[in-house]
C-alpha cells in the first residue's frame, strides 16, 4: 500500500479554524457480519502528527494495521473503543447501534472533545445518536486523519475479538471470516446452527431459507 496522497489534515484545521480545540475522529466497524459486536473508535491526534501509511483500515493490510493500532495508542491525545453487543443489536437495529458504539466511544474520551468527525453519512437511528457537536463525513476514513485512526482501532479490536471467539466456538472458523456472510459461515451455520454470538435478527434470511 502507498501512503496516502490526500491531506489527511484538512477537515481538521476546518473545525479548528471555527474555533474547535479538541477535535476527535470516529469510525465503527462489523456492521455488516451475522456474528459479534459492533465495535467504534475514538481519536484525538496531536496536531499534524505524522503516521505513515494512515488510511482507511480496509486499504491497509493487517500487519500494518497492527502496527498502526499500537502508535495510535502511543501518540494519541486520547483515544477509545466501544462496542454494543449482539443482543443489543437484535433488541434495536444496527443503525441505532453503530450510533450508540460511537457516542460511548466519544463518551471515553480524555479529555473531552469539543467536536467529532464522524465517518459517514448518518448521525442517528430510531434509538441513538449522536449528540457531541460533529459533522458526517462521507469516506471519512480516507480523508481525515482522525477518523482513520478511529477506524484502525475499530478494526483491529473487533478483529481481536472475533479471534478469540473463533478459541470458544471453533466450528465456526471466525477466525477466517470474523462474522461476516462469506460462503465458509454459511456453511457453518447450516451445520451446527446459530452460537450465542450471532446476531439473530441478521439470520432471518438464512432462517427462512432453512424453513422453506
Amino acid at each position: 500500500m502507498s501512503k496516502n496522497p490526500v491531506d489527511l489534515w484538512e477537515l481538521e484545521r476546518a473545525a479548528r479554524e471555527r474555533g474547535f480545540a479538541l477535535i476527535c475522529g470516529c469510525d465503527e466497524a462489523g456492521a455488516g457480519p451475522l456474528a459479534g459486536p459492533v465495535y467504534a473508535g475514538a481519536v484525538i491526534l496531536p496536531d499534524g502528527l505524522e503516521l505513515p501509511y494512515l488510511n482507511d483500515s480496509k486499504q491497509v493490510t493487517p500487519k500494518r494495521r497492527d502496527l498502526l493500532f499500537d502508535q495510535i495508542k502511543a501518540q494519541a491525545a486520547a483515544w477509545a473503543v466501544a462496542s454494543v453487543s449482539p443482543e443489543e443489536i437484535d433488541r434495536t437495529d444496527i443503525l441505532s447501534a453503530r450510533m450508540r458504539a460511537m457516542q460511548l466511544a466519544i463518551n471515553r474520551l480524555s479529555p473531552a472533545p469539543d467536536y467529532a468527525l464522524i465517518d459517514g453519512n448518518r448521525d442517528r437511528g430510531k434509538q441513538f445518536a449522536i449528540v457531541t457537536p460533529h459533522e458526517t463525513v462521507i469516506k471519512g476514513d480516507g480523508r481525515s486523519a482522525s477518523i482513520a485512526a478511529a477506524s484502525i482501532l475499530a478494526k483491529v479490536s473487533r478483529d481481536r475479538y472475533m479471534e478469540e471467539m473463533a478459541g470458544k466456538y471453533p466450528q465456526y472458523c471466525f477466525e477466517r471470516h470474523k462474522g461476516y456472510g462469506t460462503r465458509l459461515h454459511y456453511q457453518m451455520l447450516d451445520h451446527y446452527g446459530p452460537s450465542p454470538i450471532h446476531r439473530r435478527s441478521f439470520l432471518k434470511k438464512w432462517e427462512a431459507g432453512r424453513d422453506g
